[in-house]
């Protein structure tokens, strides 16, 4: 990994210059908080935001997608070439990155690549900038308050400077190209070492830090909590929605007006909805509340860590302000605590 260093005065200028050969999209300021968003000027950027109200996920993995069209009336099916924008995502938390890591493991590295989500991918750049974590950021229990990888640049914010990672070529040359990149000094290091400190300080102490949770998923899985807890769910799928690592979808076969011609899009879909385990002739297997919450904390917290070796949940704590039932993973940990505490009773 090769780092340097730039001036605070220098960004704008390395947005420009990104600018000039790729969509840039950035965190931006809405009356709702903040979102990513394509920029058209440098100034548009918030880079001192809260976590956003939604992942850059919807940039890898829209939430409606054409896959191929068809004509009817001549039996005709014709394969969807979408347009792939060149794209760079500015200003990315370290979460989010983990997150784009994990949804790469099943739609890029797995035993069958989706080629769409590959053409994205591989269309774009990513750029980190260090945050401080928020009162329901819990992405150090997770180990996903650090980006090791899956970026071309990381900036960690100094004040008046950005100490910058840099991971591939073609970014290294826009930053070099724009900016005046400088090696950094033993003052630029401890500086680091400060920041990262303050960072790791910062979380929420009242989160519990609960250690062998996807066997504590397994040991518990019939508790009566989850009937509480699924009791509350709405079945809005808030959670899903704002999720940056879920990853399920439904085909659906949509019909123009005249009846003849057609499309088969990918759509978002959540393990939380009411139908989304009912399969032909009626049945469904997951038929409740209790289940169904019960099934999207276990694939988060165990069923992905079997497969992957890392847990689904980065941490970002965007569920937990989005549910209106109070369901999210941090009950979960608060759960596993207190059976802890009756345990050593």
């Amino acid at each position: 990994m090769l780092y340097r260093v730039i001036d605070a005065t220098e960004l704008p200028a390395l947005v420009s210059a990104f600018m000039e050969s790729y969509e840039v999209v950035a965190p931006v300021k809405s009356d709702q908080g903040y979102s990513f968003e394509a920029i058209a000027s440098p100034d548009d950027v918030e880079l001192a935001y809260e976590t956003t109200i939604a992942s850059p996920k919807k940039y890898f993995l829209p939430p409606v997608e054409t896959l191929m069209t068809f004509d009817v009336a001549d039996n005709s099916v014709t394969e969807f070439a979408a347009e792939i924008t060149p794209r760079v995502i500015f200003g990315v938390h370290a979460c989010d990155i983990n997150a784009i890591n994990r949804l790469d493991l099943v739609f890029k590295d797995g035993r069958y690549p989706d080629p769409y989500y590959v053409a994205r991918r591989n269309a774009t750049l990513i750029v980190g900038i260090s945050c401080m974590p928020t009162a329901t950021c819990f992405c150090h229990l997770w180990d996903a308050d650090e980006a090791r990888f899956g970026y071309d640049l990381f900036l960690q914010d100094l004040g008046d400077k950005y100490l910058v990672s840099i991971s591939s070529v073609e970014a290294a040359n826009i930053l070099e190209a724009a900016c005046n990149p400088r090696v950094a000094t033993d003052e630029d290091r401890f500086e680091f070492r400060q920041a990262t400190r303050r960072r790791q300080e910062s979380f929420n102490g009242s989160i519990p830090d609960i250690t062998d949770v996807a066997m504590l998923m397994d040991a518990f899985h019939k508790d009566p909590y989850w009937d509480e807890l699924g009791g509350r769910c709405l079945s809005c799928t808030a959670c899903s929605a704002v999720c940056p690592t879920c990853f399920c979808f439904d085909i659906q076969d949509t019909f123009d007006p005249d009846g003849k011609t057609g499309r088969r899009e990918r759509v978002w879909d959540a393990c939380t909805a009411p139908q989304f385990a009912e399969v032909a002739g009626g049945h469904n297997f997951r038929d409740d509340g209790r289940t169904r919450v019960r099934h999207r904390m276990y694939h988060k917290l165990n069923g992905f860590l079997a497969n992957h070796d890392r847990m689904l949940c980065v941490g970002c704590g965007r569920c937990v302000k989005a549910c209106k039932a109070n369901i999210n993973p941090i009950e979960v940990l608060e759960f596993f605590e207190r059976k802890g505490a009756e345990d050593a009773q």
